[in-house]
């Protein structure tokens, strides 16, 4: 019995892990020419990393030979050879071959009775470098660099002496050369680690995870798990999700397709799938905002007049003073609308109601009409920068009542004014509430460019190349932690902060 209960459990188990993996709203892939252009940009942040590094002063004694190595500085970097590629889990690896380095130190020597100062000229050849960097998800949700391991080596270092005793200091330059070559060598790992979990996961800090969008809703960036890395690509799933901000702790449970990436032709792939539209929807209904209202002139003309024309009996038998009352038009959505993807576009399924009303006055609102409203909206969804955009075109339009079939007969001959209305009134006020768009989850000073939209079932690609607007170096140094402040009085006042709002 209890065999059979165990393979019982063995056979449901794949099952219940598969259900248990919630679904991405969102999902980007980096591919190996993304990360050809990563390495770039990180090839130019570890030279200046390098050139920063700190190295402590030397002195010894060798018989009557006294040395003293102070001031070391790093003059310039030579990295000929270098490599970053994926490593299958979760890294990144980071190699440089045979590199050198130009050092310049001050010297302070003492033989028997000669006493000389100085600068000295030397080299680090065959300087070799291998790092790996683990990535993670942190504890909300935030893509971070969890671990580095580091292995430096230098092949060789030559010092160069001049002046009148520069035979014998080079005969015994063998003990400075072997104690710099030791020292320079234990100093790029620690300055790699500290560029690698400090510096580069402040640029990665600035990556939204919960961010207001607007005055009503915002949207959750988080991490679903760990990064996927394979030897060609890094894959990163998103929850994707919006929420209301009047109730932020709401959850949308994702029923739609699991976006699939296949494509590594480019630098990089973001794919949407119709949960992360549909959320975005939900929440604005939640908010309630999605209702427009029209009193007055904002009514065109010509279908005030149709309208006056349609309920004139209705208008007639209320009052003398409702002749002149002003129309009052109110487009309420009735439930959340639904995104559909397919393979030849981009749609949004809207259901409302329209409320027709005279707006007497210092009396209620009367209601002339009720009508129910059906609309399929085209989505153009597009990227500019980092922003992604809709625009969304009235496709198809029907109007009906709910209370009989010959009331909705009655309301045919407003069919085409009311679809009209829709197109020049009430969908540039929408179009201009979706075109300042949402932020895709990309630190400060990448964006992307040459975008191109691919529509599938249940979901849609943006395949892009990337760009660096900024160097690594210039955000680092924006939201670098400011010094501590002095204990004492001080008459300056303090900078404010520039770091951007976040939740």
């Amino acid at each position: 019995m209890a065999a059979g209960s165990c393979l019982l459990l063995l056979l449901l188990l794949p099952g219940l892990v598969t259900a248990s993996r919630s679904p991405p709203g969102c999902k980007i892939r980096i591919t190996a020419k993304g990360l050809d252009l990563v390495k770039q940009e990180g090839l130019r942040f570890v030279e200046q990393e390098l050139q920063n590094i700190t190295v402590s002063d030397l002195h010894g004694k060798e018989g009557q030979f006294h040395y003293n190595i102070s001031q070391v500085k790093v003059m310039d970097l030579q990295l000929a050879a270098s490599d970053l590629h994926f490593q299958p889990q979760q890294h990144l690896a980071f190699n440089i071959n045979n590199a050198s380095i130009s050092l310049r130190f001050r010297r302070q020597l003492l033989y028997w009775i000669f006493y000389d100062i100085g600068s000295i000229n030397a080299s680090a050849d065959g300087v070799n470098i291998y790092t790996v960097l683990q990535l993670s998800k942190d504890e909300v949700g935030r893509l971070k660099i969890s671990n580095i391991t580091c292995n430096a080596s230098i092949a060789r270092m030559h010092a160069g002496f001049s002046g009148t005793l520069r035979k014998v200091y080079e005969f015994l330059s063998t003990f400075i050369v072997t104690g710099m070559r030791f020292l320079v060598s234990q100093q790029i790992c620690p300055s790699l680690e500290h560029a690698s979990l400090v510096l580069l996961n402040s640029v990665l800090d600035t990556v939204p995870v919960r961010n207001y969008v607007d005055e009503h809703i915002g949207i959750d960036y988080s991490l679903l798990r760990d990064p996927s890395v394979s030897t060609d690509t890094l894959d990163l799933d998103f929850r994707g999700m919006f929420f209301p901000r009047t109730n932020e702790n709401q959850e949308l449970e994702n029923h739609a397709v699991e976006p699939v990436i296949k494509e590594t032709e480019r630098m990089v792939y973001v794919a949407f799938s119709e949960y992360f539209f549909d959320s975005a929807m939900h929440a604005y209904f939640q908010a309630g905002v999605l209702a427009i209202e029209l009193q007055g002139e904002k009514v065109p003309k010509d279908l005030e007049v149709l309208l006056r024309a349609t309920f004139f009996g209705t208008i007639f038998m209320l009052s003398p003073a409702a002749m002149d009352a002003p129309l009052q038009l109110v487009l309420q959505v009735s439930a959340p609308p639904r995104c559909i993807i397919k393979p030849s576009g981009t749609s949004v399924a809207v259901s409302a109601f329209l409320n027709i009303s005279l707006a007497l006055p210092d009396r209620p609102a009367v209601q002339l009409s009720s009508m129910a409203m059906e609309t399929k909206l085209s989505a153009k969804v597009f990227l500019q920068g980092k922003a992604l955009r809709v625009q969304l075109d009235l496709r198809r339009f029907r109007i009906y009542s709910q209370q009989s079939a010959l009331e909705s007969l009655a309301l045919f001959s407003l069919q085409a004014p009311l679809k009209t209305l829709l197109q020049l009134t009430i969908m540039p006020i929408i179009n201009e509430r979706t075109k300042k768009g949402v932020q895709i989850p990309l630190p400060e000073g990448m964006d992307f460019t040459k975008e191109v939209v691919t529509n599938h079932a249940g979901f849609l690609t943006v395949g892009a190349d990337l760009h660096f607007s900024k160097g690594l170096r210039e955000v680092i140094d924006k939201y670098r932690p400011a010094p501590t402040a002095p204990i004492y009085p001080s008459s300056q006042a303090a900078e404010p902060s520039a770091e951007p709002h976040q939740l």
